[in-house]
């Protein structure tokens, strides 16, 4: 029976074991983006994952939602990430760059005094966006939104090719691939919805036009890298900056199709609605694997132990885990040996200094704390 601890493989990534880091913002770049000195630590003790996705990596300057995210558009920020690859390649890990863009999810103040960007400018739900800044006291805040504008053609092919650089420059710093963030409510993920996205133009109107923008950053990207290394990740009911799909089947259906002939490397479903207790594992995993037969990670606030029983029955090829893998470095040989597990820390989650970033103990030093 496989188990968590089997190895696998997702496309051209070769995993020793089931158990993903999820990407999980952590704001600690300086303000060019260049990704803090300290990020090899905290990636290289993670490395016993069998697969690291990255913290959401920004695509261009026009896309911050979170104060002091790390960027990936220009060489010093490639050489800052670039260190931490080689950190996690010398302990064996594998690691992919998370690509993202924030769209509307933002405001002027992150962005140069630039008007944050979208599909159609919709922006009757700004107190529902989740935009968050570093203040001059340290303290770490959310913001509020700043309104919106719909992006013109050029600006639409713009955002392509600065998927296809960033990409680009992932390959530069060694990362064995990249997971295009199509979820939680960012610029894809307005793209895909019938609600934000009113367009009337080709990236627009129907589940095709609305999935182009996806579609044409995938295959922008396999110019300098091959598919079988792309990921991507969907939330297809997340409520998670107000993206609200009516009908989120007859978006995704569609979409899941289209990814069974993308021979992309994994599919990463994310049920971002288990972070407020009201998941929708059962039927997003329902309605995508009546489409999608491809390798699969599932992400949905999931325990070690149901983590296990999704393996062995084979819903999904792997389970990332985020809050546990942020609070427990060794989280592979917390799950061996049936924990314990240290919780997380309200303090230093964003921004701040090492503290809650650096300090978590390790299984050793707990065991023989107790």
């Amino acid at each position: 029976m496989t188990d968590l601890f089997h190895p696998t493989n997702l496309g051209a990534l070769d995993l020793a074991n089931r158990i993903v880091m999820a990407p999980m913002t952590r704001s600690r770049a300086n303000e060019a983006g260049v990704i803090n000195p300290t990020a090899s630590e905290y990636y290289a003790t993670r490395a016993g994952a069998g697969l690291i996705v990255s913290e959401g990596i920004n695509v261009g300057p026009r896309s911050r939602a979170f104060d002091r995210t790390p960027g990936l558009w220009t060489d010093e920020q490639t050489e800052g990430w670039k260190a931490v690859v080689d950190r996690v390649h010398e302990k064996g890990g594998r690691i992919v760059a998370q690509l993202w863009h924030a769209g509307r999810a933002s405001a002027r103040g992150l962005l140069s005094e630039e008007q944050p960007l979208s599909p159609s400018g919709v922006n009757d739900d700004l107190d529902a966006l989740q935009v968050w800044a570093l203040l001059a006291n340290g303290a770490y805040v959310r913001i509020a939104a700043t309104s919106s504008r719909a992006m013109t053609l050029g600006e639409i092919q713009d955002v392509v090719d600065e998927f296809r650089v960033a990409a680009a420059n992932a390959v530069r710093a060694g990362f064995d691939g990249v997971e295009i963030h199509g979820a939680n409510g960012y610029l894809i993920h307005q793209f895909l919805s019938p609600t934000i996205n009113l367009r009337t133009d080709g990236y627009g109107g129907n589940s095709e036009g609305r999935s182009r923008l996806l579609q044409e950053i995938v295959a922008a990207i396999s110019e300098v890298m091959p598919p079988s290394r792309i990921g991507l990740r969907l939330s297809p009911f997340a409520d998670y900056n107000s993206t609200r799909d009516p009908k989120p089947e007859d978006t995704y259906g569609p979409l899941a199709r289209w990814l069974q002939t993308a021979c992309l490397a994994y599919l990463h479903l994310a049920d971002t609605n288990a972070w407020t207790g009201a998941p929708d594992y059962e039927r997003m995993h329902s309605m995508i694997r009546g489409h999608y037969s491809g390798p699969l990670i599932v992400n949905a606030g999931i325990t070690p132990e149901r983590a296990a029983g999704i393996i062995s029955s084979g819903e999904a090829d792997a389970v990332a885990f985020g809050r546990l893998f942020l609070a427990n470095p060794d989280l592979p040989a917390r799950i061996r040996a049936g924990g314990p597990y240290n919780a997380p820390q309200r303090i230093g989650i964003y921004g701040g200094s090492d503290t809650g970033y650096l300090d978590y103990p390790s299984l050793e030093t707990t065991v023989g704390r107790g």
